[in-house]
C-alpha cells in the first residue's frame, strides 16, 4: 500500500504525484496544510523529522526528497510504465541524460523560483502572523535552513538575492530552449522524470511568475513543449489534486515545504 503525503499540486508535491498517476499505481492521498503549519506538527515530523512534504510511504518504507521518490517509484515498480515507456530510460546513457537534467533542476532552478515565491507570497503570510506566535512556530521547524528561510521571507529577500535567482531562471530557460531545439524532451527522444521536475517547479507558471521575461517570445520550444506535458492524461489528474490554498495564492505556494 501506498501512501503519499502531500500539499497542494504543484512543485514538489506536484513532481512526485505526476509518476505515481503514469504509472498508474494506487495510492492514499494525504493532505498536509503547510499554510496551518502541519509539516511542522508532531504527528508529521514522527513520520518525517525534517518537517517537509512530500513523503512516500510503501508498506512502512519512508521515503523523502522529491528525485529520490521519483528513483524508487522506478526501482520498486519497473513493471508499471505510462504506454509512452520508461520514466527513466533502461538505457545507462538515456538514465545519465535524466539525471543530468534532474540535477540541473534541483540546484540551479527549484531554489531560485522558489525565492520568488516565499518574497512575494509567503512574506504576506508571515507578516499577518503575530510576533510570539511566530517565534513559536519558528521553534518547531527541524531543519535550520529552513527556519531561516521562513525568517528571511517574514522581511523580505534583498533585491540583489532576487535579481541573481531571476538571472538563473533566465539562464535555465535558455539552456532549456536549446536543448528542446535538439531532441523532443529534456534527457532526449522520450519523456521522462526529468520533464516532470522541470515542469514541476518552472515549467507550468513560468510566465505568470516571470512576466518580464517575456517568456512566450523568447521560448517557444518550452511553450511547445509544456503544453505536450500539460495533455499528458496523468498531468491533469494530478493537477486536480486537493487544493486548499487561499484565492491567488496558488501560483506560489507549491514552494513552500
Amino acid at each position: 500500500m501506498l501512501k503519499y503525503y502531500h500539499a497542494e499540486p504543484l512543485a514538489n508535491s506536484l513532481k512526485s504525484m505526476v509518476p505515481l498517476h503514469e504509472k498508474g499505481l494506487p495510492y492514499e492521498s494525504i493532505y498536509v496544510d503547510l499554510h496551518k503549519f502541519e509539516q511542522h506538527s508532531d504527528w508529521f515530523t514522527a513520520i518525517n523529522p525534517e518537517g517537509q512534504v512530500p513523503v512516500l510511504d510503501h508498506d512502512g518504507v519512508i521515503i523523502t526528497h522529491t528525485t529520490v521518490i521519483n528513483e524508487y517509484l522506478e526501482d520498486a515498480f519497473p513493471d508499471a510504465q505510462p504506454e509512452s515507456g520508461p520514466l527513466r530510460p533502461r538505457n545507462p546513457e538515456g538514465a545519465a541524460r535524466m539525471r543530468y537534467w534532474n540535477k540541473f533542476v534541483d540546484e540551479h532552478v527549484m531554489n531560485h523560483v522558489s525565492m520568488h515565491g516565499w518574497h512575494r507570497m509567503i512574506r504576506v503570510i508571515t507578516q499577518n502572523i503575530e510576533e510570539g506566535t511566530f517565534e513559536e512556530l519558528m521553534a518547531r521547524i527541524p531543519l535550520p535552513d529552513q527556519r531561516k528561510k521562513w525568517m528571511t521571507a517574514r522581511s523580505g529577500f534583498s533585491e540583489a538575492d532576487l535579481a541573481n535567482a531571476t538571472s538563473k531562471i533566465d539562464y535555465a530557460l535558455d539552456k532549456v530552449e536549446k536543448q528542446l531545439s535538439q531532441t523532443p524532451w529534456l534527457a532526449g527522444a522520450t519523456y521522462t522524470l526529468a520533464d516532470i521536475n522541470f515542469y514541476s517547479h518552472c515549467g507550468a507558471m513560468v510566465e505568470r511568475m516571470f512576466p518580464d521575461l517575456d517568456v512566450a517570445t523568447r521560448y517557444p520550444r518550452i511553450i511547445d513543449w509544456r503544453e505536450r506535458v500539460t495533455a499528458r492524461p496523468a498531468v491533469a489528474e494530478a493537477l486536480k489534486a486537493e487544493d486548499r490554498t487561499m484565492p491567488g495564492l496558488r501560483t506560489w505556494s507549491g514552494h513552500v515545504r
